[in-house]
């Protein structure tokens, strides 16, 4: 079957918008087709090879859509269901699944190794973070998919397998912020959005945004930060400033630079924690002192996925969605077509806009 799909060539290389052949399901397979996928950082990440996958390879991952067929043994899911997309599915059987700790699987992006499909050249092609959501449809492992809650559009659902479950994750899972708390979140693209609205979520008192663009204040703001700051050298004594010389109790860094995770940890009070959950390069090199470590007494950690586990917290995400807590469209600024995405990775480098969202 012929689909159109958006190609990795190489790493580096620029994405082509093309038609690829897509097999039909074979056991323990389910054939999808998209209703929408969102263009996020880990994509971009896989295109400059920042983080390193086989290539030739069809990217996304963070979408949903419906079920077209299913192959022998998937019982879960049926044609015509609504399913989200999940890109990090656990075996269940390693060292951190036997932990419970499921979004550090061994095995969770064993799937990118596959022959996902071909071109009409004949090329083999992988699925980029598992599931090849760059495409009108795709087939997939039976446990990339999960039924999607009912009552969200899947237009809307698509965020919740990335953007959505990372930054809700970060923010109630790794950061555990407390009612009362005062958060700062680094990085105002979907992620870090998510993130904001997890933190008010969370009851959290104030909650500070920084990026490096002026024009996401009112992004920011309608997802509910109380204060704004453009990032600058200052940025640490500010939000010193912004809460009584103490700095905050959590900061959650969305975007994968030595300096921002430098001043997120810089902006935390004493006692105070920091999760990381952008992704960055090895050459990113954030260096601490001894003394500071002894000192500010802080923590720093690490923030894979959210730390989330999808088929437990799908259903939570739903309730606050239908509860009016959580407004998946106001981390959309973009709703584009395929063709769209090189134009979104631009955007992205550039550091404009919330969440691109492929529409189909």
């Amino acid at each position: 079957m012929a689909v159109r799909a958006a190609v990795l060539p190489a790493v580096g290389s620029p994405l082509e918008i093309t038609g690829i052949e897509l097999p039909d399901p074979g056991p323990g397979q389910v054939h999808v087709r998209l209703a929408a996928a969102g263009v996020c950082h880990s994509d971009l990440s896989l295109s400059n090879g920042t983080m390193r996958l086989p290539v030739p390879a069809v990217l996304g991952h963070e979408g949903a859509g419906t079920v077209v067929a299913v192959g022998e043994g998937v019982t879960h899911v049926a044609p015509g269901d609504g399913v989200v997309l999940n890109w990090a599915p656990s075996c269940g059987a390693c060292h951190a699944c036997s932990l419970g700790e499921v979004w550090l699987c061994a095995d969770a992006l064993s799937g990118a190794a596959a022959v996902h499909a071909r071109t009409t050249e004949g090329t083999d092609l992988h699925p980029g973070l598992n599931v090849a959501a760059f495409a009108e449809e795709t087939v997939v492992p039976a446990s990339c998919v999960l039924p999607a809650p009912d009552g969200v559009p899947l237009t809307d659902a698509a965020l919740l397998g990335c953007a959505v479950l990372t930054g809700y994750g970060a923010v109630h899972h790794s950061a555990r912020v407390r009612q009362g708390e005062t958060v700062a979140v680094f990085g105002v693209g979907g992620v870090g959005l998510a993130a904001i609205q997890a933190a008010r979520i969370a009851g959290a008192s104030k909650i500070i945004a920084v990026d490096v663009s002026p024009a996401k204040e009112e992004l920011a703001r309608t997802a509910g930060a109380t204060d704004y700051l453009v990032a600058s050298d200052t940025t640490a004594r500010e939000i010193r400033g912004l809460t009584g010389r103490q700095g905050v109790d959590v900061a959650v860094e969305c975007a994968g630079r030595a300096v921002t995770i430098r001043t997120a940890w810089d902006s935390t009070r004493r006692g105070g924690r920091t999760t990381v959950v952008g992704i960055g390069g090895k050459d990113q090199q954030v260096t601490f002192n001894a003394l500071e470590i002894f000192h500010w007494g802080r923590t720093l950690t690490g923030c894979v996925y959210g730390n989330s586990d999808p088929a437990r917290d799908l259903p939570v995400l739903a309730g606050h969605v239908r509860a009016g807590r959580l407004d998946l469209s106001a981390l959309v600024t973009e709703r584009i077509s395929l063709d769209g995405i090189p134009a979104a990775f631009e955007n992205m480098l550039a550091g404009k806009g919330g969440r691109a969202l492929v529409v189909f």
